[in-house]
C-alpha cells in the first residue's frame, strides 16, 4: 500500500468538472490497489483572484511543495468580458501559471499525442495515415530559451529595433534530456531530439549535449531531426515517434501541432515536471467557459494526466495502463461527450463519463 498526498487545484471555468471526475477515477484506483490518496483542495487562478486578490498565494505554493503531486483542472475565462482581465498582467489568472511553474522548478512539459483508432475519424490527415495511429510524447523545455532571455526594443540608427535573446547552458539542456531519456525508457525506447543545429549556436550545443546523454542510455535509439523537417514529419508519417525532445519555442509549436492531429485537445493530457519524481499534471485544453457548470466537458484529457501522475510522479505502472486502458473501453463501447461525438455513438455527460471510465478500472 502506498499513501500519496496530491493538491488539487480545481480552477476555472470547467475546471471544478473535469477534475472531480479525475478523482472519482483515482478514488476507483485506491480501492481496488489498496492506496490511499489524500487530497488537499487548493485555490489557484481567477477563483484565487475573487478570494484572495492574486491569482496565485504564498501558502498555495507551500501546500504543492509538501505534496507529491499536483492535479489541476484549467485556469483562466472569458477574457474579452471576465473582470479578471482588466488587471494589471501580473494580477491575472495565467500569471499564477507561470509562477507556480517557476516556484515548483517546473521545467520539463511532457504532452503525450495519442491517436484512438476510435477517434480516427476526427483526425485531418488523410486515412492511409491515421489509419496506422500513433502515440508520441513531445518533452518540451519550459523555463529557458527564447521566452525567457533578455529581450529590448529600442531606436538604433533611427530604426526601431526589437532584440530577443535565446540562450540554453549545458545543465538545462542536460536535465531536460535525461528526463526524456527516462520516459523513452517506460514507453517504446526512441528519442528524436529537435534542433535547428545546422544555424543556431544554441541547438549545436543542444545536440552536443543530448549526445552525451544517449550514451548512458545504451537501450534507446536516439536520432537528431531539424525543426522544420519535424513539423513536415509530424503530417507525414507520425508512427515514426515515440518521446520527441526540444527547446521551448521548437517545442511549443510542434505541441500544438501535434494536437491538431490527433483531432481533440479534449482528450490531451499533459504534466510538467522537476529534476525529481513531483510533477503537475493537467489537460491541455482550457478553461472553456461557455460551457462550465453545465456538465458538458470532456473529462478524459484530465483523468489522463491522473495516469501519468501515477506512471511518471508514483511509479505506478499497471496503475496508470488499468486507467488508460478503461479510457479505451469506454471509447470501444461507443460512448462520447459532445467534442468527440460522431454518428451512432451514444451522449453522454462529463460526470457520467467519468462513472463510466471508474467502473472499468
Amino acid at each position: 500500500m502506498m499513501n500519496k498526498k496530491i493538491a488539487v487545484i480545481k480552477g476555472d471555468g470547467i475546471g471544478p468538472e473535469i477534475v472531480t471526475e479525475a478523482m472519482k477515477v483515482l478514488d476507483k484506483v485506491a480501492e481496488k490497489y489498496g492506496h490511499k490518496f489524500d487530497y488537499t483542495q487548493l485555490l489557484m487562478g481567477g477563483c484565487s483572484i475573487d478570494v484572495n486578490g492574486v491569482p496565485l498565494t504564498d501558502e498555495t505554493i507551500a501546500e504543492c511543495k509538501a505534496s507529491d503531486a499536483v492535479l489541476m483542472g484549467s485556469i483562466g475565462g472569458n477574457t474579452t468580458t471576465s473582470p479578471w482581465y482588466k488587471l494589471p498582467a501580473d494580477l491575472r489568472p495565467e500569471a499564477g501559471l507561470l509562477k507556480i511553474r517557476k516556484e515548483l522548478g517546473l521545467f520539463a512539459n511532457l504532452r503525450p499525442c495519442l491517436l484512438y483508432p476510435q477517434l480516427s475519424g476526427a483526425c485531418p490527415l488523410k486515412e492511409e495515415i491515421s489509419a496506422k495511429g500513433f502515440d508520441m510524447l513531445i518533452m518540451r523545455e519550459l523555463t529557458g530559451g527564447l521566452y525567457f532571455g533578455a529581450r529590448k526594443t529600442e531606436e538604433v540608427d533611427g530604426v526601431m529595433t526589437a532584440v530577443d535573446t535565446l540562450s540554453y547552458n549545458e545543465k538545462e539542456i542536460r536535465r531536460i534530456a535525461v528526463k526524456a531519456f527516462e520516459v523513452a525508457m517506460k514507453r517504446r525506447k526512441k528519442v528524436t531530439s529537435v534542433d535547428k543545429a545546422n544555424v543556431l549556436d544554441s541547438s549545436r550545443l543542444w545536440r552536443k549535449i543530448v549526445t552525451e546523454v544517449a550514451a548512458d542510455y545504451p537501450e534507446v535509439e536516439l536520432e537528431h531531426m531539424l525543426v522544420d523537417n519535424s513539423a513536415m514529419q509530424l503530417v507525414r508519417d507520425p508512427a515514426q515517434f515515440d518521446v520527441m525532445v526540444t527547446e521551448n519555442m521548437f517545442g511549443d509549436i510542434l505541441s500544438d501541432e501535434a494536437s491538431m492531429i490527433t483531432g481533440s485537445i479534449g482528450m490531451l493530457p499533459s504534466a510538467s515536471m522537476n529534476e525529481t519524481k513531483f510533477g503537475l499534471y493537467e489537460p491541455s485544453g482550457g478553461s472553456a467557459p461557455d460551457i462550465a457548470g453545465q456538465d458538458k466537458a470532456n473529462p478524459i484529457a484530465t483523468i489522463l494526466s491522473a495516469a501519468m501522475m501515477l506512471r511518471y510522479s508514483f511509479d505506478m505502472t499497471e496503475e496508470a495502463d488499468a486507467v488508460e486502458a478503461a479510457v479505451t473501453k469506454v471509447l470501444e463501447e461507443g460512448y462520447r461527450t459532445g467534442d468527440i461525438m460522431s454518428e451512432g455513438c451514444k451522449p453522454v455527460s462529463c460526470s457520467q463519463m467519468g462513472t463510466l471510465i471508474a467502473e472499468r478500472v
